[in-house]
């Protein structure tokens, strides 16, 4: 099968272009403006949804909104950051930074360094802060990935152990650390960003049979062998059949999106928000989203979604290297899988993952890594073809 026609020239053509064929100049503004509007978004229903329980737990309501626009000034300095730093430097500090994401996702796994949290070891203090390193090897690895692939040839991705096989190797080392926290969902879009930079850099087809006929296998034994992830696959089957347990979540969702209806109950009246709905600010948000703007509010934001996930694929495509087509394609990525997942999960399309909405849910590493990853982006707009 061929690749899409937007991705065709990869290899010789786009390195080979004259620096006439360039430009340095600014930067996609649509989707700038399509982050800063999900951004907003994610602000103003943090601090809707998360009120209640703010209010209880910590006699502050604007508890978790505070954080978040902290998280978020941090998030816009790297965003900044990002956006001046030429995109050419990340491949020369991709060896480091995944150096560092490595010994800090083992960290996590040991005790007394790991925070545990509702039986997942998933954090690092920080002072009073928490790092979630599996946010921080998202980036990293995409960022390795990319400049590993770009300085191979034809030959190489057509032979597995040159090309595909250590990529594959050193994704599944990364996604078998994540599933010892466990999170199964982080490893899954880890593992599905992996395979579209595959596909991008050239991989032959017939070795994305033998790519697949190993991973489904794979999900299937991750699944079979937890107790909690096994009761969540058999939740999103039947979720009536537990609905005060393993199926309260998905359940108290549907009920949040269902009273919404098309204009939704009005900003901050959600009911859902009053210690029904778990996980309400974090990875259930959409569900509060859905409840108070309606079928009109998560279109919305659906749509925005599309918008970046549509500047993303053409930076890719504009882009004036193969590096540089790699790391949009693998940013882009990343968000787009975490979009449909959390999404597919609220509206009880998908299991329950864990996996939050890209600045929407609360959540400091994640939205700091994920502003930087889009300054990364936004630079290589600045230096796309003409």
């Amino acid at each position: 099968m061929a690749r899409p026609a937007a991705f065709a020239p990869r290899r010789g053509g786009w390195a080979a272009r004259t620096r006439t064929a360039v430009r340095t100049g600014a930067p996609d503004y649509i989707l700038l403006l399509a982050a800063a509007a999900i951004l907003t978004i994610g602000l103003v229903m943090i601090l809707s949804a998360s009120s209640v329980t703010a209010g209880v737990q910590f006699h502050d309501p604007y508890f978790f909104f505070i954080r978040q626009l902290i998280w978020s000034t941090i998030g816009l300095i790297g965003f900044l950051v990002a956006l001046r730093i030429d995109y050419h430097v990340w491949r020369r500090l991709a060896p480091i930074g995944l150096v560092v994401s490595f010994v800090l996702l083992t960290a996590v796994l040991v005790p007394g360094i790991g925070r545990s949290v509702s039986g997942s070891r998933r954090w690092l203090g920080v002072g009073g802060l928490a790092l979630q390193p599996s946010e921080v090897i998202k980036l990293s690895i995409v960022v390795y990935i990319s400049a590993w692939l770009a300085g191979k040839d034809q030959r190489d991705m057509r032979h597995f152990l040159r090309g595909t096989g250590p990529v594959l190797g050193l994704v599944a080392l990364a996604c078998g650390l994540i599933l010892a926290e466990p999170d199964l969902g982080t490893a899954g879009a880890l593992l599905a960003t992996s395979i579209v930079l595959l596909y991008v850099a050239g991989t032959p087809m017939l070795q994305f049979g033998a790519i697949f006929g190993l991973a489904l296998p794979g999900l299937a034994l991750a699944i079979a062998t937890s107790t909690y992830r096994r009761q969540r696959f058999l939740a999103f089957l039947n979720p009536q059949a537990h609905p005060l347990s393993s199926g309260y979540h998905i359940l108290q969702s549907l009920y949040a999106l269902g009273s919404g209806g098309l204009f939704g109950v009005g900003l901050g009246h959600s009911r859902q928000k009053y210690f029904y709905l778990p996980e309400e600010h974090t990875d259930f948000i959409f569900a509060v989203l859905g409840e108070e703007l309606g079928l009109i509010g998560g279109l919305l934001v659906l749509a925005l979604f599309a918008v970046l996930i549509w500047r993303g694929y053409r930076a890719a495509t504009r882009a004036p290297d193969l590096f540089g087509c790699l790391l949009a394609a693998g940013i882009t990525t990343m968000l787009a899988v975490q979009a449909v997942v959390n999404i597919g999960v609220v509206t009880a399309l998908l299991p329950i993952t864990g996996i939050p909405l890209p600045m929407v849910s609360f959540g400091g590493s994640s939205l700091v890594f994920t502003m930087i990853g889009l300054g990364m982006l936004a630079n290589i707009t600045r230096q796309s073809r003409a």
